[in-house]
C-alpha cells in the first residue's frame, strides 16, 4: 500500500514537470521501460505492457493487481558531474543519453519476445587512472541501482565467466535475469550493485515457471554476438523496415518527425504477449504509455489507435487489434445493466489479462459505455473496406468466428439497449465518450451516433458474409436510429450532446466526430456547432471537452474538464477542413506539432488551461496522461490522413 502511494505521488510529480522533461518510454509489446531525460535515469522497468495485470478478488471495484516494476532508479555516474540529456534516436524507441564525457542507450528489443531492456554506457575515454589508483572512487563510478522491491536472493547462474545473475524480489512473482554484454570489471563489486560489473546489460523479466537457461540461450541466439551499440543500430534498421511509407505530403519536417514518432508510439502500445490459459490480451492497446495515468487497454482509445494503424497501412497490427476484441475474456460482466444481454466487447476497458474492467471513475461504481460497441464495429468495417480480408471474418475466436461474434455479441446486445424516441430509436442512457459518473448517465448523442456509424459498417460486412437477412435488419435499425438521433439531438436549430437539457453538454467536443462521420450533414447545423465551439475555448489556446458543471473542487472532474483536451483540438481541425475553414484547422494542428516537437515529439492528453494541484504547471504545458496513444499519436495520424483526403 505504501509503494502504491509512492507511485501515485511520483505520477503527480511527472505531470508537474515542464514540457522539456516529459518522460521517454521504450517498449516491445512485452513490457515498458521509462527514462527521465533530465537525469538520464531509468525510472521504471515493467514486467508487462499494462499497468494492472488482473482483477483484485479482494476489491472488485479497484484498479486491480499492479504490474510488477523492477526499477526505482537506475542511474550512471561517469565521475565528471556533467549535465545529462536524453532523446529518441531517429524517431525510434531507442533512447540515447548524453553527457559531456559519456553516452548511454536504453531500449526494449522487438526481435526478442520477452520483457527485456538493454542498457549501455560508454566513456569517451576510460578513466584508467581512477580505476588503478583510487579503487574507492572507482566503486562510485558506473551504474547505481535502486530496486523497486527488496532483493530476496541474488544468485550467480551459468558459467562464472558469463557473469549472469538471477534476482528474486519480495512481493512480486517475476524474477530478473541479468546478462552482461560487455567485459566484466576486474575490481571488486558490491553484491548489492551487480550492474557495476559491466557497462552494458540485458535485463530480462522471467515469469514463474520460466526456464532462465532456455531464455538465456534464446537471448544469445538473438544477440548473435553483437555489442549493445550494434544491437541498437540493428533495432533501428529493423524498425525502419517495419514502417510503411506515408501516403501524405508533410508540410514541414516537424510534421514528418511527429508522424514517425507517433507510428512508434502506436507500436509500443500494443500487447504482444501470446494468449494462454488465464491471459487473453494479445493485441490489446493501452490508452497511454507509462507513466501516464492510463496505460491500460481502453476499448475506445484502442479503436482510434487501431484505426490509425489500419489507415496508415499497418494491416497486421490492425488485424491483431481487432482479434483482441473478439478473444478478450471474461467479458459480459454487466448484463444486469445491459438489459440482460451478454456481450463480447467490454463496456469500459480491460485488465492486462484480457478480463473486462467495467470500472473507471475511482468512485466505487461501474461505468456503461455503449459507444464502445459502435466504435468496434466501425473499426471492423473500416479495416474490411481497406484490406478486403474475408479470412478475418471466418477466423475462429472465443465466441465463434469474428463475423458470428460481432453479429451475436455486439450487434444484438446493441439492439437490446435501444429505446424508442419520437419516430425512431436512440441508445439507452450510458456514460459514453467522456466517462461520466454512472449516477449521471444520460442519453448521449455520441453513443447513438456511433451506433449508426458502426451498424452502417456492419451492414456492409453482413453483405460480404452473404447474410442478407441480417443486412436488411441492420439497415432498418440504422434508419430508425437516424430518425431517433435527429429528433433527440437536433433541437431548435442546434446540435446537442445529450437528450437531457443542461449547460454541460449543450455544446460538446464529442459533437465534432459525429459531424466527421457524416451522421449530421446539414451545413447550417454544422456551421452553428462550429460557431458554438467558442464556448469551449480555453486560455491555453485550444478547447476543452465540455462546459463542466462540477462546483466542488474536491471532485477530480472539476479540474479535469477545465483543461485543454487534444482529442477535441484534432477533431476540430478535421471539421474545419471539412467545412473549408482551412486556416483555422491548419493553425490548430500546427500548434500541436510545434509544441510536441519541443517535447521529444510526444503528444500528451491535455495542455494546462487551469493550473492546479492535480494538473500543475504553466498554462500551455503538457499534462494528464503522457504520452497519449489513441487520442494522441493515433488521432494525430488520422488527422493528417483526413487533411490529405480533404486537401490532397
Amino acid at each position: 500500500m505504501q509503494l502504491s502511494r509512492l507511485l501515485a505521488a511520483f505520477a503527480l510529480l511527472v505531470v508537474a514537470l515542464p514540457a522539456a522533461a516529459s518522460h521517454l518510454v521504450t517498449g516491445n509489446g512485452f513490457g515498458f521501460a521509462v527514462v527521465a531525460p533530465e537525469t538520464g535515469s531509468l525510472t521504471r522497468f515493467y514486467a508487462h505492457p499494462y499497468s494492472f495485470t488482473r482483477p483484485d478478488p479482494r476489491d472488485p471495484l479497484s484498479e486491480g493487481i499492479e504490474t510488477a516494476n523492477f526499477i526505482q532508479s537506475l542511474s550512471w555516474n561517469d565521475g565528471t558531474g556533467s549535465k545529462l540529456s536524453a532523446d529518441y534516436d531517429r524517431d525510434s524507441h531507442v533512447i540515447r543519453v548524453h553527457s559531456a564525457k559519456s553516452s548511454g542507450l536504453c531500449f526494449m528489443p522487438f526481435g526478442f519476445p520477452h520483457s527485456a531492456v538493454i542498457v549501455s554506457w560508454q566513456w569517451e575515454s576510460q578513466p584508467q587512472i581512477i580505476m588503478i589508483w583510487h579503487p574507492e572512487q572507482a566503486m562510485r563510478l558506473g551504474y547505481q541501482v535502486q530496486w523497486a522491491h527488496p532483493v530476496r536472493s541474488n544468485d550467480s547462474v551459468g558459467d562464472t565467466a558469463a557473469g549472469m545473475h538471477l534476482l528474486r524480489f519480495d512481493g512480486i512473482d517475476e524474477s530478473l535475469l541479468l546478462i552482461p554484454l560487455d567485459r566484466l570489471a576486474t575490481i571488486r563489486v558490491n553484491p548489492a550493485q551487480p550492474l557495476k560489473a559491466s557497462t552494458a546489460w540485458a535485463m530480462i523479466s522471467l515469469e514463474p515457471g520460466d526456464d532462465w537457461h532456455a531464455i538465456a540461450d534464446e537471448f544469445s541466439r538473438w544477440r548473435a554476438g553483437l555489442d549493445a551499440s550494434a544491437l541498437a543500430e540493428r533495432e533501428i534498421s529493423e524498425l525502419e523496415a517495419w514502417r510503411v511509407k506515408p501516403a501524405i505530403h508533410f508540410r514541414s519536417e516537424a510534421e514528418r518527425h511527429l508522424w514517425r514518432q507517433s507510428e512508434v508510439m502506436l507500436r509500443i502500445a500494443q500487447c504482444r504477449e501470446p494468449n494462454r490459459d488465464g491471459r487473453y490480451s494479445n493485441g490489446l492497446m493501452v490508452a497511454a504509455l507509462p507513466d501516464g495515468a492510463f496505460f491500460t487497454p481502453w476499448v475506445r482509445d484502442m479503436s482510434w489507435g487501431a484505426a490509425a494503424f489500419a489507415r496508415m497501412g499497418h494491416q497486421a497490427e490492425a488485424r491483431t487489434a481487432l482479434l483482441a476484441y473478439f478473444n478478450a475474456r471474461p467479458t459480459g460482466k454487466m448484463r444486469a445493466q445491459t438489459a440482460g444481454a451478454d456481450y463480447q466487447v467490454s463496456v469500459v476497458r480491460y485488465f492486462g489479462d484480457g478480463a473486462e474492467e467495467p470500472f473507471f471513475t475511482n468512485e466505487g461504481s461501474t461505468n456503461i459505455e455503449f459507444d464502445d460497441w459502435g466504435e468496434v464495429l466501425w473499426l471492423l468495417g473500416a479495416y474490411m473496406r481497406q484490406y478486403n480480408d474475408p479470412t478475418l471474418l471466418s477466423t475462429p475466436t472465443y465466441r465463434g468466428t469474428v463475423y458470428e461474434s460481432a453479429r451475436d455479441f455486439i450487434v444484438r446486445p446493441l439492439y437490446a439497449n435501444l429505446e424508442k424516441y419520437g419516430p425512431g430509436l436512440i441508445v439507452s442512457r450510458d456514460t459514453t465518450i467522456w466517462e461520466e459518473r454512472q449516477k449521471d448517465a444520460k442519453h448521449f448523442a455520441f453513443s447513438t451516433a456511433m451506433a449508426i456509424v458502426g451498424l452502417r459498417e456492419f451492414a456492409e460486412i453482413a453483405g460480404r458474409a452473404h447474410d442478407d437477412a441480417t443486412r436488411r435488419d441492420v439497415l432498418d435499425h440504422v434508419a430508425q436510429l437516424q430518425k431517433g438521433f435527429d429528433a433527440a439531438f437536433i433541437r431548435d436549430g442546434h446540435l446537442h450532446g445529450t437528450l437531457e437539457p443542461g449547460i454541460k453538454n449543450d455544446i460538446d467536443g464529442a459533437l465534432l466526430p459525429i459531424i466527421r462521420f457524416g451522421v449530421v450533414t446539414d451545413p447550417a447545423i454544422i456551421r452553428d456547432t462550429l460557431a458554438r465551439m467558442r464556448l469551449l475555448k480555453v486560455v491555453s489556446g485550444g478547447y476543452r471537452r465540455v462546459r463542466s458543471t462540477y462546483t466542488d473542487p474536491a471532485i477530480y472532474e472539476y479540474w479535469y474538464e477545465r483543461e485543454e483536451f487534444l482529442f477535441v483540438d484534432f477533431s476540430l481541425a478535421q471539421t474545419d477542413w471539412q467545412m473549408h475553414r482551412n486556416a483555422a484547422g491548419d493553425a490548430l494542428l500546427a500548434r500541436t506539432v510545434r509544441k510536441s516537437a519541443a517535447d521529444h515529439n510526444i503528444i500528451p492528453e491535455m495542455y494546462v488551461a487551469l493550473p492546479c494541484k492535480l494538473f500543475p504547471g504553466k498554462i500551455g504545458d503538457p499534462t494528464g496522461a503522457i504520452p497519449m496513444v489513441g487520442y494522441g499519436a493515433g488521432e494525430y495520424i488520422l488527422t493528417l490522413l483526413e487533411r490529405e483526403k480533404i486537401e490532397p
